[in-house]
């Protein structure tokens, strides 16, 4: 750094002994080799990074003052500076004494990071243009991969044609493709691709390709794109799921149904497997039925999902909708029991039909479905019994006598 000053050099040390002694600890947590001192991705620069202590400096950055970013980082000022920051996740840690205590863990970032990841794009500017380093990683990750998980599109634009790597793979093995899990992140994503990012890239402990990523988040436009990109839809992450498996497994909100249907309904059209299985053995529909998605269901059913088919644990798809349908009473599950007996479903054992109308007695009509897919049905004072006294109260006592119930509800 000879020729270079630093205002807040009284704050700053050496970044050997940081960086090594972070990136040290880690890995050997984790059991991995520890990475050069100099940290991921960092490609030299004029500027050695250092360790930045300095309030004033840091305030600027997380604040986005650009006045305050410009006197602070001059022509001649180290730019490549590292902050030790609080994450998000909380971890043991051990005391003097042999105590532990429960910690927020400390992590490594640069302000390149944290203006990329605030959107604080005349500040990003300003550094870049000062000769930060774009791909310099201390805490295992790129600004590119912040400003795509806060989908940030300006300052990913500015980021790449600054040359960042838009394949970089961060220390928990995402590329930054991978972290575009939000509406709004659609054109970071665009960006991304157009840069050269590979749509077919996977992670490398789950191994899940951005396809799989956004139909987990119900991102139609996502994958709209990927699939135009040339998307495998058949590709499969650690658990064996396709992007199928993945949009039907994913829990959602009834407000979001919807959604997610539109994502299945892409996938399908595309020419996805209806019938794939994941390490489970757990089918599209299984998963849709867990869900209680009615349109998903009724879309699988009518392009040729096996309605009576198993999986690893023995359940079918109608056992998957009768043990969820007590809580999932906004998601409508009795239209998702409909449209699997009108598909064949085979139907529940008439002398199981107690211990159903005892599980799913707050939905009675999904209660009504079943039930009136038989003959006749016997039904005797242990039904009665079987319906709480404060399930009758709370919800629609005339479904139950429409049931032939009558639960008596004590004065």
């Amino acid at each position: 750094m000879t020729g270079y000053h630093c205002p807040f050099s009284s704050a700053l040390q050496p970044d050997e002994e940081l960086v090594g002694r972070r990136t040290h600890t880690r890995h050997m947590d984790q059991g991995l080799a520890a990475p050069t001192p100099r940290g991921w991705g960092f490609r030299s620069s004029r500027m050695e990074p250092i360790e930045c202590r300095d309030a004033l400096v840091q305030n600027a950055l997380f604040t986005g003052d650009l006045e305050a970013v410009r006197k602070h980082f001059t022509e001649r000022a180290a730019v490549n500076l590292i902050i030790e920051s609080k994450g998000d996740e909380l971890r043991w840690t051990s005391r003097k004494l042999g105590l532990w205590s429960l910690t927020y863990e400390q992590e490594l970032t640069t302000p390149l990071h944290i203006t990329a990841g605030r959107g604080y794009l005349d500040c990003l500017r300003h550094l870049l243009l000062r000769g930060a380093a774009v791909d310099f990683a201390p805490g295992g990750k790129t600004a590119l991969h912040e400003a795509c998980a806060a989908a940030r599109t300006d300052c990913v634009r500015l980021l790449l044609s600054f040359g960042a790597d838009p394949k970089a793979g961060s220390e928990a093995g995402y590329q930054p493709l991978h972290l575009c899990k939000s509406p709004a992140s659609i054109q970071c994503a665009q960006l991304l691709l157009q840069y050269g990012a590979s749509v077919n890239s996977q992670t490398e402990e789950e191994e899940d390709t951005a396809l799989h990523v956004a139909a987990r988040y119900g991102l139609e436009e996502h994958v709209r794109l990927y699939l135009c990109h040339g998307a495998g839809l058949e590709a499969k992450n650690e658990e064996g799921q396709t992007p199928l498996n993945a949009a039907c497994t994913q829990a959602h909100p009834p407000q979001d149904m919807e959604r997610y249907y539109r994502v299945c309904q892409q996938l399908v059209q595309s020419g996805a497997n209806i019938n794939a299985a994941d390490r489970d053995r757990q089918r599209p529909l299984h998963q849709a039925c867990k869900n209680a998605n009615p349109r998903v269901v009724e879309l699988l059913l009518a392009h040729g999902a096996s309605v009576n088919i198993m999986s690893y644990s023995g359940n079918t798809a109608m056992h998957n909708i009768l043990q969820v349908a007590a809580y999932k009473l906004g998601h409508h599950p009795e239209l998702v029991v409909r449209a699997l007996l009108n598909h064949g479903s085979i139907r529940i054992w008439p002398g199981a039909l107690i211990k159903v109308l005892r599980y799913c007695c707050s939905s009675p009509r999904t209660i009504e479905v079943l039930i009136n897919s038989y003959d006749r049905v016997r039904v005797t004072d242990e039904w009665a019994e079987a319906v709480p006294a404060e399930i009758m109260q709370v919800r629609e006592p005339r479904a139950f006598r429409d049931l032939g119930l009558h639960p008596t509800v004590p004065g």
